[in-house]
């Protein structure tokens, strides 16, 4: 076979011309140049390059699982470029570590992955009564994260072998106590200061400019008076509520779904039941465990021969403390009301029975089934109304996903209008004008959206006409929109932007004014410090900050206190200048034993984490990160890229 693939070298590379070329007639060379665009690498740590698809799928991933967790956050911020570039430098130290852990041969043994999973919580949840591990539910958990049970397994493997990159600093950082105070009195430190404020506002009315002064002015600024870009466009959007109104459920369905779940949707059956407690602490020893067990198998004996007497026997033994002094009453509870063994126990006795003695995370319990309240059933035209909707719930989840393909494909496919999907899918195109690429204020739905934004403004979509693709615009929401008419960026003329120009010039010219008299000022008081004209004294610190700007507070703790007082100037750029006047310093109180231990240690713990910060820059460098997309301008060059753990 291979023999004949090197002899027929030319024609198979015409068979495989003639294979290629279908795909791009079926898919067209837009396809082609949006499957680039998913592969364009948008960081690289080493010779592993991050593309936009796995970026996008990375984000995605992140922001479903903080909606499912938190319902009410604004979709917004999780849509934000911060948001988005922020999962792309957790991805970068992701891919960082795990290299510097294969670097350095940082493994994590069977052993360590064993104690690591016993520890973590969501899985001792899936402990049964026996101690044994549920192991369906623990394949659901595995699943609900897109992993089987190996993958998540190995997952955490690498996250401990990641760990350890750190570990060597994060888990030795310490401060001397003598260093620590040093940092901490000079931060915790006290100045009485008093503040002069040429505000630029103050010296507006003394600004006249010409109207050459305005022409100059603006000729010179004109990127502050522009129009932004707007368009007009249609938009339709799929989720489960238009999913919903395709879906018809037939009289039979409703009645045999009636039949089937009538006990659970006439309401929850309610138990009634004492019990007697005897606590032990889970981390408890096995002999403190072992010996209240043989307690209440004493107790067990003596109700069982005497069920009458379960409420007084409650009263004088029981360590519930809630319950004992009303004969271990808890009254009325449904499912979901107690812990797991308590509550399995209850729901499996009959009204008067006794239980054996049912161990929990509390210590021992006697069970006494008093009472069962089950509600009455409800008709079928009670609940018919509630029924459909749950079952077109049902069904519209299970068909979204087949929808969505059909709506993705067919904005695609038919990439010049945006009707045929609509009227196959029954959906309403919708449409907005003076559409800009940041959401308007009060903007609601896919306007709101970012990324559908983006897309609307991208250039196929104004240079062609072309329907975006379907942008997820929030769970279950897929939106698609075409730009109708579009009015590029322009400048705006003088004489429709002649009060706002004016009002520009005032200000730059008001805040000099108020720049140079302070100057003046700082000038004169340094010379004769009696001539000083000041508010009234203030004490501030770091910590109270007396409503002080924060660059004139800076200024006042930085100055030199050798001499005072000291006068320092404070440039506040369009909103003038301050100067202000350090009269004394007050040292940092003697704080007491326990306030000092915890000040000492949250500095050691600042340290720590500078030094890792630090190491993990090293890191950078010599594993060669490069990030290819630009910061978004609101993440300033001092925002953390994230603590190694």
């Amino acid at each position: 076979m291979f023999d004949f693939v090197r002899k027929h070298m030319k024609i198979m590379m015409f068979v495989m011309f003639l294979l290629i070329l279908p795909s791009f007639v079926l898919f067209g060379i837009n396809g082609y140049n949006r499957s680039r665009e998913k592969s364009q690498t948008v960081a690289s740590v080493g010779s592993y390059d991050i593309n936009q698809g796995e970026w996008d799928a990375v984000h995605k991933s992140e922001s479903d699982r903080l909606r499912a967790a938190n319902p009410k956050l604004d979709p917004k911020l999780l849509d934000s470029s911060e948001a988005r570039y922020a999962t792309l430098e957790r991805l970068v130290r992701d891919q960082v570590l795990a290299q510097a852990a294969d670097k350095f041969k940082l493994t994590t043994s069977d052993a360590r992955l064993a104690r690591d999973l016993q520890e973590d919580p969501s899985i001792a949840s899936l402990r049964q009564a026996d101690g044994k591990l549920d192991m369906d539910r623990y394949r659901q958990l595995a699943a609900s994260q897109g992993l089987t049970p190996e993958g998540f397994e190995a997952r955490v493997r690498r996250d401990l072998s990641m760990r350890q990159v750190a570990a060597g600093i994060s888990d030795t950082g310490f401060s001397a106590a003598s260093v620590a105070d040093v940092s901490l009195n000079a931060f915790f430190q006290k100045r009485e200061v008093q503040i002069a404020n040429f505000a630029t506002s103050d010296y507006a009315s003394k600004v006249n400019p010409t109207e050459a002064e305005l022409e100059a002015f603006y000729k010179t600024n004109q990127s502050l008076f522009q129009a932004p870009e707007q368009a007009t466009v249609e938009y339709i959007s799929l989720d489960l509520e238009s999913v919903k109104k395709s879906i018809t459920i037939n009289e039979a369905d409703l009645k045999s779904y009636y039949e089937q779940n009538v006990a659970r949707l006439s309401g929850k059956e309610e138990r009634r039941a004492r019990h007697i407690l005897i606590s032990a602490a889970k981390d408890a020893s096995a002999a403190e465990r072992q010996k209240a067990k043989a307690h209440a198998q004493e107790l067990l004996q003596i109700v069982r021969k005497a069920p009458a007497s379960f409420a007084e026997v409650a009263k004088k033994n029981s360590q519930d403390t809630g319950s004992a002094a009303n004969g271990g009453d808890l009254d009325f509870f449904a499912r979901g009301a107690m812990v797991k063994p308590f509550e399995d126990a209850v729901f499996a006795m009959k009204k008067g029975d006794i239980s054996d003695v049912v161990e929990s995370d509390f210590g021992y319990h006697i069970i006494q089934l008093v009472d069962v309240k089950t509600p009455p059933q409800r008709s079928f035209q009670e609940l018919r109304v509630g029924i459909e909707a749950d079952l077109k719930t049902q069904q519209a989840q299970a068909k979204f996903a087949e929808i969505a393909e059909v709506f993705t494909n067919g904005v695609y496919e038919q990439s010049d209008s945006l009707k045929p999907v609509a009227d196959k899918l029954k959906l309403e195109i919708k449409t907005a004008a003076n559409v800009t690429r940041k959401p308007a204020a009060g903007a609601a739905g896919a306007l709101a959206n970012a990324k559908f934004l983006a897309a609307i403004f991208g250039p196929d979509s104004i240079g062609k006409k072309h329907n975006t693709e379907a942008v997820e615009t929030a769970p279950n929401q897929l939106t698609s929109g075409r730009v109708t008419y579009y009015t590029p960026a322009r400048t705006l003329p003088l004489a429709e932007v002649h009060d706002l120009v004016r009002e520009r010039v005032v200000a730059v010219h008001a805040a000099e004014l108020a720049r140079k008299e302070g100057m003046a000022k700082l000038a004169s008081w340094k010379a004769n410090p009696a001539a000083a004209v000041m508010a009234a004294a203030l004490l501030v610190s770091r910590d109270q900050a007396q409503n002080v700007a924060p660059q004139v507070l800076a200024a006042a703790l930085r100055a030199d206190g050798a001499v005072l007082p000291v006068f320092v100037g404070v440039d506040l750029g369009a909103q003038g200048y301050s100067v202000v006047r350090v009269n004394k310093i007050v040292p940092r109180p003697a704080p007491e034993q326990t306030a000092a231990r915890q000040d000492r240690d949250q500095y050691a713990k600042w340290w720590t984490e500078a030094e890792v910060q630090a190491y993990y820059d090293l890191l950078k460098e010599r594993f060669k990160v490069r990030i290819v997309v630009a910061r978004p301008v609101q993440l300033t060059s001092g925002s953390q890229e994230g603590a190694v753990k």
